[in-house]
């Protein structure tokens, strides 16, 4: 009789009244946790966000943008590049049409690195490096940087579609090889670091820190068994959500698409004494020595991406910084996962609870593909757009990253329930 009377409501009245102030994530919904036998991992109760400091990015543009990449950038960002777009700082011109040699760049590419030397707290031991060629070219620029030659073996935790794609590149300039991979089990978790099978002898052990397609993160992170291998991660999709102690790492690419940019630029931090070693066939902009020797600026760099990334960083300081951003992201992925644990069925997230992630949300409709197609349809109709799973596993997807303001997550959850009350 309960669902008989919410499918006679009128459509959509649920989404014409701000949902209930969401609770704190349960336990068992946010709290994430890498399984026992591997240890290393705390997790601390999600508080709401005050309301002295208020999400990011919030504002009604009539839509809300909930696409993996390119994905939403903060308002307030996108106010301030419109502000500046036709004469930057007084100086008569755009940003992208001043000479990336000029003072004027100059000044904003050094800002950039500064501020996110200051989120990330990048020690001097680690040159930072803006790049071309998406996350996808480090597949074989890190291998040709780090091994001596294509016999130099190397481990790879291969998690998700994209760190197979990393494994499979590598295997072109070493001897890469599958130190553990989740393919059997449809990618829907991550291994206790005791069973990743590594090699003592491997150059690197590669990870992707979390899987924007399949959703799964790493809470805490592997050590490489060789005492002097390095640990290389992926991090596209959650770089910049959290605090990362980035010694740890011998190096960290990120396409900056998902938290901190436009397309277009890609970040390296890398360990000062990896560079210089390339292998004699590394082409020239591959090799990472060519770009912090000239200060990322051997060639013409993407320049508006690396001044729109500047004012992330900038804001993303303004907010408290990484461990701040944190919170706002694990309570807004908190209320979404709670919502489908919540279901009865009606919505599934496939992925381990201890490995979730906190930027992309995968879900399917237990009633089906087509049901699936009317739920995102109908979630564009009602301004949330974007919600249409990868095309390699279908389903939805809800990335919801940085920028995504809280509302955005109210609004889809509120849609959730409405939707289920009308199609029991």
């Amino acid at each position: 009789m309960a669902a008989a009377a919410a499918a006679t409501s009128t459509a959509h009245s649920l989404l014409l009244q701000r949902p209930a102030a969401p609770r704190a994530p349960a336990a068992t919904a946010s709290s994430l946790r890498l399984p026992a036998r591997s240890a290393k991992i705390s997790c601390t109760a999600v508080a709401a966000p005050s309301a002295s400091s208020p999400l990011t990015g919030a504002g009604d543009r009539g839509v809300y943008n909930f696409a993996a990449g390119p994905a939403t950038l903060p308002l307030n960002v996108l106010k301030r590049a419109q502000a500046e777009l036709v004469d930057y700082h007084g100086s008569g011109m755009s940003i992208m049409e001043m000479s990336h040699r000029g003072k004027e760049f100059d000044a904003a590419i050094k800002k950039a690195e500064a501020d996110l030397r200051a989120l990330l707290a990048v020690p001097d031991t680690h040159a930072v490096l803006f790049l071309q060629g998406g996350a996808t070219t480090q597949f074989a620029a890190v291998p040709l940087n780090l091994c001596a030659g294509p016999s130099d073996p190397a481990d790879f935790v291969v998690s998700g579609s994209w760190s197979d794609k990393a494994f499979k590149e590598a295997k072109k300039f070493s001897a890469a090889s599958v130190a553990w991979s989740g393919k059997d089990g449809k990618y829907t978790a991550l291994p206790p670091f005791d069973d990743i099978k590594q090699n003592p002898e491997a150059r690197f052990l590669h990870i992707c820190s979390n899987e924007t397609i399949h959703g799964v993160e790493f809470k805490d992170y592997p050590e490489p068994r060789n005492k002097s291998g390095i640990l290389v991660a992926d991090m596209s999709s959650n770089f910049c959500s959290k605090p990362v102690d980035v010694s740890r790492f011998g190096v960290i690419y990120a396409g900056a698409q998902k938290n901190v940019g436009p397309s277009g630029v890609t970040i390296a931090i890398v360990r000062k004494d990896l560079i210089g070693n390339a292998q004699p066939i590394t082409p020239v902009m591959l090799d990472f020595k060519t770009h912090a020797d000239n200060a990322s600026l051997y060639n013409t760099p993407p320049c508006f991406a690396i001044y729109i990334c500047g004012l992330v960083f900038e804001d993303l300081l303004a907010q408290g910084g990484l461990a701040e951003v944190e919170k706002k992201n694990a309570y807004k992925a908190g209320i979404l996962y709670d919502t489908i644990d919540a279901s009865g069925g009606y919505y599934i997230c496939p992925v381990e609870k201890s490995v979730r992630s906190l930027m992309n949300v995968p879900f399917t409709l237990a009633k089906g593909p087509d049901f699936e197609k009317q739920f995102i349809a109908e979630a564009a109709n009602e301004g949330m757009v974007q919600l249409k799973g990868h095309r390699s596993v279908g389903g939805v997807r809800a990335s919801i990253y940085n920028a995504m303001p809280l509302a955005g997550v109210e609004k889809l959850v509120a849609f959730m329930k409405d939707f289920q009350a009308r199609n029991p």
